[in-house]
């Protein structure tokens, strides 16, 4: 933020008699740890945002970890990426090119990747937005909810049981949202209003078999998919914070939930929102 731009708005915030520590903030990465050191993460829509600084968080903390996407050079871009932030994690990071609409693939990739059956994480977080109630269509509806809720429940389901077959004890983290504490006016909020509910009932038919199940709901977090980069700083007057959460800051909590750390927590669905949705009722306006 520029300087001009910044004692602009703390001007205008000390006019409303509002903090102004919020307008710049420290956000801090998990430091390199073993927290996840020999398990193998599979991470849907890893190539951007929230998935992408899970897959580097993971990385940090000793995992092996696949992500998924639609585009292959997309995926080999972003791998590099992931490889050159983290030069310790070398051989650890891969991709598998997998769109989370075509289930009928999940099963063929799953045998031409012998990686995946190894997989003891699983983060389901690939997703789109839209689909607002005045004027969705019958297609941009299916394919919102074959991505978010109809591909994470298919993939749970391969991953879990193949976990139960190799008596592997693991996790499954659904990325949700706030926007399941909303009434679901777009097809959007309707696939997260069903991870939701999709995260309890995996966690209780799970749990007996050492597989935790947790979600995670993020508020308004500053990723290209919700800011569209319009945005240069993070300020966000409507929020209790005055801010975006940052994804490094999901992607910790992300780590702790997966990790021994998280064992107890089960079947919950930890809303990191900076108070939006659950301490207000003027929430950020989303368009989807």
């Amino acid at each position: 933020m520029s300087v001009k731009k910044y004692l602009k708005r703390v001007g205008r915030y000390l006019l409303k008699g509002l903090p102004v520590n919020h307008i710049t903030t420290n956000i801090v990465s998990i430091a390199p740890n073993e927290l996840l050191k020999g398990r193998k993460a599979l991470i849907t829509g890893g190539t951007s945002g929230i998935g992408y600084a899970i897959a580097s968080a993971f990385l940090r903390s000793g995992a092996t970890v696949i992500i998924t996407g639609r585009t292959k050079q997309r995926l080999e871009n972003s791998v590099k990426k992931l490889g050159d932030e983290n030069p310790s994690a070398k051989g650890r990071i891969t991709f598998v090119v997998m769109d989370n609409k075509e289930v009928s693939s999940f099963r063929t990739l799953f045998d031409s990747h012998p990686i995946l059956k190894e997989t003891d994480i699983l983060v389901n977080n690939a997703g789109v937005l839209g689909g607002d109630i005045s004027i969705t269509t019958e297609e941009d509806y299916d394919i919102i909810l074959d991505t978010n809720l109809k591909g994470a429940f298919f993939l749970s389901q391969l991953v879990s049981r193949n976990m139960k077959e190799r008596g592997i004890k693991g996790n499954i983290l659904n990325i949700a949202s706030s926007s399941s504490l909303r009434p679901a006016t777009s097809a959007y909020t309707i696939s997260k209003w069903g991870i939701r509910g999709l995260t309890l009932g995996l966690a209780k038919v799970l749990a007996p078999y050492g597989i935790t199940v947790n979600g995670l709901a993020p508020g308004p977090t500053a990723t290209p998919m919700l800011i569209f980069g319009k945005i240069k700083d993070i300020s966000l007057e409507n929020n209790p914070t005055y801010r975006y959460a940052m994804p490094e800051e999901i992607a910790n909590m992300a780590v702790v939930l997966t990790s021994g750390m998280g064992r107890m927590v089960v079947g919950d669905i930890v809303y990191m929102t900076g108070g939006a949705g659950l301490i207000t009722l003027d929430d950020t306006y989303y368009q989807f």
